[in-house]
């Protein structure tokens, strides 16, 4: 794999964590030769995933709307800074850019990317790796939401194990690397499945 989009926010949350957590991965994942796209943004655990990757020599692909650039929030440091007319063609790039796709903790950005990824992969519209690093428990409820969505049979079984949910990024690129879409055909009542 030679690029991953990862998906966090423009704040950095509460207390050191989220932002440690965020060099570590900006971190591993340059360590592994891998191309980091992101929001680019220089704030929030965003600032820290590039800056990470960064100072581990590696490369970094930014892609923020022009809304953002007028707030003065782009990160000037970076391989690459793409800016995109809407919110809409900046996922498109990153998406197009991006082999798989890891969410960090965010607020409902950072959620409705990932949602909208997710949702592409359950209709066929890529088969890309998607997962969740669960930080400090910080996607436990949310987990715990998809699996009682799961069990109320509003989200499909296979559409459920297609998010990769890990607490360590090791872990979670192991398991991007040997990731298989499930064959799927879609039934009107998924409990019957």
């Amino acid at each position: 794999m030679q690029s991953i989009c990862v998906f966090s926010g423009s704040s950095h949350g509460r207390g050191e964590q989220y932002l440690d957590a965020a060099r570590h991965v900006g971190a591993g994942l340059a360590g592994r030769g891998i191309t980091v796209v992101y929001g680019g943004a220089r704030v929030g655990t965003m600032g820290s995933l590039a800056d990470g990757a960064l100072a581990a020599g590696g490369r970094v692909v930014g892609v923020i709307p022009r809304a953002l650039v007028d707030w003065g929030v782009a990160h000037q440091g970076l391989s690459e800074l793409h800016v995109a007319e809407d919110l809409h063609r900046r996922k498109a790039m990153m998406a197009e850019r991006a082999e798989g796709f890891i969410a960090l903790p965010g607020g409902s950005g950072t959620l409705e990317e990932l949602f909208e990824i997710w949702t592409w992969g359950q209709i066929g519209l890529h088969t890309k790796p998607v997962g969740l690093l669960d930080v400090a428990g910080y996607f436990t409820p949310l987990v715990a939401f998809l699996d009682h969505m799961t069990r109320e049979g509003f989200l499909h079984q296979p559409h459920r194990e297609m998010l990769i949910v890990e607490k360590d990024l090791d872990v979670m690129l192991e398991r991007f690397e040997t990731y298989q879409p499930p064959e799927y055909q879609w039934r009107e009542d998924p409990l019957t499945e």
